[in-house]
């Protein structure tokens, strides 16, 4: 029974077990029509396939188009296009071996790679007034914006928030008070106070002027009526 198993083994399970590795191409060929042809090196298609009595015809890809590696491609890529409304400008041209690489253009940042390309890049954020900047955008990361801290401010520009304008060390008085995105303004105490004043002299002013306008039309008016009475 031993010796019938012994058999078997070397009558069909291994002669199907060569016949399958044999079948395989090696790693620098590729199969067609039943053959192991050899492939085209980067940069190059299959111009013809390989037969029994001569090997793979290789030809240069042509221009704007690539392979990258190895192959048994009988067409050529076509080569990336670095879209400006991607976000995108060239890095690197391409050619027969190797495909376009694109970049972030200026103030933009790349959010989708792909070999060592970006695909896609947005525009670097914004910070609001009220925000400074913690870290300037880069060509693979956002613009960090951090809030102002109480008593400084910044109009989104910054670098880091400033500190309010004290007035009283200034020997000022202060006339706006500060906010996250705006400094503290401060003025004169005797300016401030003649500005109130002079405001509240026109403010009478306008007033009294008004009112003799006033009486003097309602005059005019009692006169016109008293003459036509007259008449009657």
């Amino acid at each position: 029974m031993f010796t019938l198993k012994i058999i078997v083994l070397f009558t069909v399970i291994v002669p199907l077990h060569y016949e399958l590795c044999w079948c395989r191409c090696a790693d620098a060929e590729y199969e067609m029509n039943g053959q192991c042809c050899p492939m085209c090196a980067a940069g190059n298609r299959v111009y013809s396939h390989c037969t029994d009595d001569t090997s793979t015809t290789c030809a240069q890809c042509p221009e704007f188009t690539y392979i990258d590696e190895p192959s048994g491609l009988s067409k050529c890529f076509d080569c990336t296009v670095c879209d400006a409304s991607r976000g995108l400008r060239v890095k690197k041209a391409c050619i027969w071996w190797s495909d376009t690489v694109c970049e972030p253009r200026e103030q933009f940042y790349c959010i989708e790679k792909n070999k060592g390309s970006c695909r896609f890049a947005a525009k670097h954020s914004e910070c609001s007034p009220g925000q400074y900047i913690k870290q300037a955008g880069t060509p693979s990361t956002d613009t960090v914006c951090v809030d102002c801290e109480a008593d400084t401010y910044s109009n989104g520009s910054f670098s880091s928030c400033l500190p309010h304008t004290q007035c009283e060390a200034l020997g000022l008085t202060e006339t706006t008070p500060g906010t996250r995105s705006s400094d503290r303004e401060c003025g004169n105490t005797t300016t401030a106070l003649l500005i109130i004043v002079l405001s509240v002299i026109v403010t009478l002013i306008l007033i009294i002027i008004a009112a003799v306008r006033f009486t003097i039309v309602h005059i005019r008016k009692k006169k016109k009526r008293s003459g036509t009475g007259k008449l009657y």
